[in-house]
């Protein structure tokens, strides 16, 4: 009886918190990584950190001096030199470190050991980035932050940038049009191209910026944010005519920076521009960022008038991609496939699109359509998305990197009440008036919540 009595005191609430625990890391991971997980890295980190450079392969031998100052002052063996560490810095997904490369090491020879060292120190991965020559971070992450995704508390902001999603190293996606002025988006039905662009539509419905939108569905994806948009076509023969009025905008911002820079000999260098950002803020256009949904509908053609009217509209937008970014205004391109089977000028035009963001395909050439040509290596990455996991994509851009992002979850209705919200801040262009959409009536006695949950995907 003793030692069932024992027992029942000792290993019942062992039992107890092995079961919690358990439960914690599998449904609440966050909670699970601050109390046990955390703890647990930490210790492993600072008591085995040597000896797992060495096993890695990440130290170098001890300079003469070293050498001679330990045979000098004590008889311990002289070990290899690891990379000098900084101090841990625990965050709410993991833990960041900052490392001093030894002499003769690159970062390159880090990266290729983040598998080893995850292992050694028990977390879910392990990422590396440049800080300065000789200098790096070392960012651990404790858990799948793309299982569930939570934006963080503090997220960069500024014009046109929306952080749109959430980085496979816990760190946001920032969609920044100054940067990666046009981009392109593929992704299979259902697999959370439509909730990337919501994100993106209600990141910039709230900044001073004109929102134009080709949405050849009849406008189901992009009719619940008319209020906020400037103009909206929902078939080919509307889109035929909204673009010759884009592109009549951007020769209009043509002339206006040439009249700028025809000003007197003695103008300072500082007034001299070559786009509408180098403009005095009084005289500058608002910028216009155009999407175009299901970009494959603008090149099918059933007759020979249409395959004309598909030739002039895939003209206007190599155009307007070749030459809008000086003019502020910029492209977002989505849809399911896009290469050459879509007719003259797509493999033109995929060419002018920088960044790419690839969510789940068909095929591994869609997947070869999106990411082939800029990052070889992150085809093989876009084709293993598991259906489960809708809003996960891989993005990149001409530079060759890239990496895996999930969208957090943005309901249909909360997207329509930000855009509603923010239609005061339409801007005036009198070259799109026309084809402004019509605001339907909003039923009285409508509301939403005052409080909106932090974004989560399920």
């Amino acid at each position: 009886m003793s030692d069932l009595a024992t027992f029942l005191e000792v290993g019942c609430p062992v039992a107890v918190l092995g079961g919690g625990a358990a439960y914690a890391r599998a449904r609440h991971p966050g909670l699970y990584w601050s109390t046990v997980g955390l703890p647990l890295s930490t210790a492993r980190l600072l008591s085995s950190y040597g000896s797992v450079m060495e096993a890695c392969g990440l130290t170098v031998a001890p300079s003469r001096l070293r050498v001679l100052a330990v045979k000098a002052t004590s008889r311990r063996e002289v070990r290899p030199v690891p990379p000098r560490r900084g101090v841990i810095r625990p965050t709410t997904t993991g833990l960041r470190l900052r490392l001093r490369l030894a002499p003769g090491q690159e970062p390159a020879d880090l990266a290729a050991s983040a598998e080893r060292l995850r292992h050694a120190w028990g977390v879910h991965a392990v990422y590396v980035t440049t800080v300065k020559p000789g200098v790096v971070d070392l960012r651990l992450v404790g858990f799948d932050v793309l299982k569930r995704v939570r934006m963080p508390r503090k997220l960069p902001s500024g014009l046109l940038q929306v952080p749109v999603a959430l980085q496979e190293d816990a760190t946001p996606f920032v969609r920044d049009y100054r940067t990666v002025p046009h981009q392109l988006t593929l992704g299979a039905t259902l697999s959370g191209k439509s909730m990337y662009l919501r994100h993106l539509v209600t990141g910039l419905a709230r900044q001073p910026v004109a929102l134009v939108g080709i949405d050849c569905k009849r406008g189901v994806e992009l009719a619940p944010f008319a209020p906020r948009l400037s103009a909206l076509a929902t078939d080919p023969d509307q889109a035929a005519e909204l673009l010759p009025a884009l592109i009549r905008e951007m020769e209009d911002r043509y002339d206006l920076i040439k009249a700028r820079q025809g000003i007197a000999p003695g103008t300072p260098d500082e007034e001299i521009t070559s786009d509408i950002w180098g403009l005095p803020e009084r005289e500058r256009p608002v910028p216009v960022v155009l999407f175009v949904d299901e970009v494959a509908e603008l090149f099918l053609v059933a007759t020979k008038k249409d395959e004309e009217r598909r030739d002039e509209m895939v003209t206007q937008l190599i155009r307007l991609a070749q030459l809008g970014r000086a003019a502020g205004i910029y492209l977002e391109v989505c849809g399911q496939r896009f290469g050459a089977e879509l007719g003259k000028g797509a493999t033109m035009l995929r060419a002018q699109l920088t960044g790419r963001v690839c969510h789940r395909v068909n095929d591994e050439a869609s997947a070869k359509m999106a990411l082939g040509d800029i990052a070889p290596e992150a085809v093989s990455a876009a084709c293993a998305i598991a259906p489960e996991r809708p809003g996960l994509a891989v993005a990149g851009d001409t530079s060759g990197g890239w990496s895996r992002i999930r969208t957090p979850y943005l309901s249909l209705g909360d997207a329509a009440e930000t855009c509603r919200n923010s239609a005061h801040m339409v801007p005036d262009l009198p070259a799109l008036k026309r084809f402004r959409p019509d605001v339907p009536v909003r039923p009285v006695g409508t509301s939403s919540p005052v409080v909106k949950p932090r974004p989560v995907t399920d």
